[in-house]
């Protein structure tokens, strides 16, 4: 009933598998990736028809978690897998990034990946899986895919090298001091695709070194997939690219002279209408023929294409009149918003964010439900690109894969320096407002982010800026790297590369290619111009702050206390009591932790005392020798019960409430009545003794016991 395909590698610590031909049949393409306990499933499906008029590539990819690969019921009022996660988000671009560039050119038939897991063993992350999946179901669907491609996940610990790290040895990367790289990287047999990375100040060198490892880790991956669709493969579609030669040449015609002058223009919104008025004319000069045919608004591109990039790579100038090195100019400003805890406006050229701190406290911490298990986080960054950043009205609403994409990029980026979590006991949450873009917007967040974090007095471990490299490379080898890339230049070159980093090494690297990969020699040039980029910036961005400020007056002030873990409970108390009291009675936030850590919040010092004492009233055990003040709370004949610590009561025996002979503790005291007692000591059931009449009671100091006096006196 079944032609099952199998076929198996060790590569690394563990065996890779793929498999095909038992699930979803129908499908074009469909492989399960196993490694471990961990399963993907990839499934692809292509419309064989084009849309009439398509003139893009509509490319779909989604991957996604079910809960039950590890064993797990989703959380909420539904019980269901909802709206897709950050990371889910994420991955899906992760995949889509390495193959879109890899479709046959002209391809512009509907193309849908699905990619689920399956099964989650907790030690193989699913991503990379998912990547090999994804090229696996491609290769043998048909499609026009110049593949295949290979993935792999590199760490550096130890000044070592590590091939796909455990999900352990990932998680948390700011609190483990021995891993400092999470890369993942794809790509081709020959050239690289795709690199994504969060690093802690890696230097150039060992960051091309961790990309070199990887492409060479993958190898074998890639000629897996070669040998899995030799047996698996679908017979390849029949498509043949339009030959749109004769159209490009009349689209050339009639509007190179009119479009050349238009890429001239050094102004963003001016030289956009201009093009716009140029591709006007051109459609005007063309026949009703010409203007129905579908490859006419990938002539127009092209032309777009041709004249930005042989400016370029002939030595002339870019668009705005800059070299390929030069970073436009910068202007940092801080403390723009008066009642933030911290702000900054970051400008470079046309392209401005508006990136505003705000402190919180451990109730502010995100709760992260994941399949590897419950986490928190305490550093959030969130991304916002409206439609007016590049004057156009469209859609407005939630942010959609590009602004959690590039917020995470940023996130990454900043996360390095954070102090830590016992230094600097603060939720941070980054909002950063793009208020213009032309190129490299995520960038403008590093930098922003980094100003407005020190802006709130956060103390950064150094400052951190990013920019972002283009490339230009001819079909005859020529190329021309460019430093922080337009808008334009994004759209029409091959590679947007973005390194972000402090003055000691880099934080986070990202890579997309439009063509078939590069090279490293290439990469390595990108890398050093970048370095010389990102040092300007800095040098730039110390203008406005070069360290963390004073704290804002309106930021919460946080305090923390270590207890012991077994008076957890008591701070706690049944159902939450106690610190419920605690917080109602002093004004401050309260927030404990399974390690015992407690930390007071509160934008008043006195509430934060008033908590700090009732806690440490709670935890702390009464000293032997110490005078204490206290309350009574009951006379009996025999003594006095005296409130003096916390909730402790002790017993202040008849003969040591005064240096006199007493028939009741009544002629002396009262309930309620506030006095000064030292602690004696314990007796043998543990009973807190107490005195009083060795302490002065308007003083409280300790003072000579007198000869009692005689009962006949």
């Amino acid at each position: 009933m079944f032609n099952v395909t199998r076929k198996s590698i060790q590569w690394g610590n563990e065996t890779l598998t793929l498999e095909s031909g038992k699930v979803a049949r129908q499908a074009d393409g469909s492989v399960i990736a196993t490694m471990g306990d961990t399963s993907v499933m990839a499934n692809v499906t292509f419309a064989k028809k084009a849309k009439p008029g398509q003139d893009f590539f509509p490319l779909t990819v989604h991957y996604q978690e079910r809960y039950y690969a590890a064993g797990k019921i989703p959380g909420g009022f539904f019980k269901r897998e909802a709206r897709p996660s950050e990371k889910e988000t994420l991955t899906s671009r992760l995949i889509d990034r390495p193959i879109r560039p890899l479709f046959v050119d002209g391809f512009n038939h509907e193309v849908l990946v699905i990619v689920t897991v399956l099964s989650h063993d907790l030690v193989n992350e699913p991503d990379i899986l998912a990547m090999v999946a994804v090229s696996a179901a491609l290769t043998v669907s048909g499609v026009p895919f110049m593949g295949p491609i290979g993935a792999a996940r590199v760490g550096f610990s130890n000044g070592e090298y590590v091939l796909n790290p455990d999900v352990e040895d990932m998680q948390n990367l700011r609190n483990n001091p021995d891993q400092r790289l999470d890369l993942v990287i794809a790509g081709t047999k020959d050239a690289v695709m795709m690199v994504e990375s969060e690093a802690y100040e890696l230097t150039e060198a060992e960051m091309l070194g961790a990309v070199k490892f990887g492409h060479d880790a993958m190898q074998p991956v890639i000629d897996l997939i070669i040998d899995f669709a030799e047996e698996a493969a679908k017979e390849p579609f029949d498509f043949q690219p339009a030959d749109y030669s004769a159209l490009y040449a009349k689209v050339r015609t009639a509007g190179e002279a009119q479009m050349r002058a238009a890429f001239a223009i050094k102004d963003k919104q001016e030289r956009t209408n201009a093009i716009s008025a140029a591709v006007s004319a051109i459609k005007g000069a063309l026949s009703e023929e010409d203007l129905a045919n579908e490859n006419l608004g990938a002539s127009i591109k092209k032309l777009e294409s041709a004249i930005l990039r042989g400016d370029i790579i002939n030595g002339g100038a870019r668009i705005d009149g800059r070299d390929t090195k030069t970073v436009r100019p910068i202007v940092s400003e801080t403390g723009i918003l008066p009642r933030t805890h911290g702000s900054a406006l970051f400008t470079r050229g046309e392209t401005q964010g508006l990136v505003v701190t705000t402190l919180g406290t451990g109730e502010d911490e995100q709760m992260i439900d994941a399949l590897t298990g419950n986490s928190r986080s305490n550093f959030l960054l969130h991304y916002n690109f409206p439609p007016y950043s590049v004057g156009e009205v469209g859609r407005f609403g939630p942010p959609g894969r590009r602004e959690i994409g590039h917020g995470k990029l940023a996130w990454r980026a900043l996360q390095a320096v954070l102090p830590a979590g016992t230094d600097f006991p603060y939720t941070i949450r980054l909002v950063s407002e793009i208020t213009e873009s032309n190129g490299s917007s995520s960038m403008a967040t590093v930098c922003g982010g980094s100003l407005s974090m020190m802006d709130a007095g956060v103390p950064l471990k150094a400052p951190v800026a990013g920019v972002a490299m283009g490339l230009i490379l001819e079909d005859d080898g020529k190329y021309a790297i460019l430093t922080d890339i337009l808008g334009d230049e994004d759209h029409l070159g091959d590679m947007d590369f973005k390194v972000a980093g402090t003055a000691n090494g880099i934080t986070s690297l990202q890579m997309d290619i439009k063509i078939a990969g590069i090279t490293p020699a290439i990469m390595e040039q990108a890398l050093a111009q970048a370095k010389d980029g990102r040092m300007h910036i800095l040098d730039e961005m110390a203008k406005a702050l070069t360290q963390a400020q004073a704290f804002s007056q309106y930021a919460p002030k946080i305090e923390t206390m270590q207890i012991p873990t077994d008076k957890i409970r008591e701070v706690i108390g049944s159902g939450g009591k106690v610190i419920r009291e605690i917080v109602e009675l002093s004004g401050a936030k309260v927030d404990i932790n399974d390690e015992g850590i407690i930390k007071i919040a509160s934008s008043d010092a006195a509430a934060i005392k008033r908590a700090y004492d009732m806690i440490y009233s709670i935890v702390a055990e009464p000293e032997e020798g110490r005078i204490y003040t206290g309350k009574v709370v009951k006379l009996v004949d025999f003594g006095a019960f005296v409130n003096f610590f916390g909730k402790r009561d002790g017993l202040v025996h008849v003969s040591q409430i005064a240096n006199k002979r007493l028939t009741h503790p009544n002629e002396i005291l009262k309930e309620g009545q506030e006095v000064k007692v030292k602690l004696l000591g314990f007796d043998d059931r543990g009973k807190v003794r107490l005195g009083m009449k060795m302490v002065d009671q308007e003083t409280g100091e300790e003072v000579a016991e007198k000869k009692e006096e005689s009962s006949e006196a």
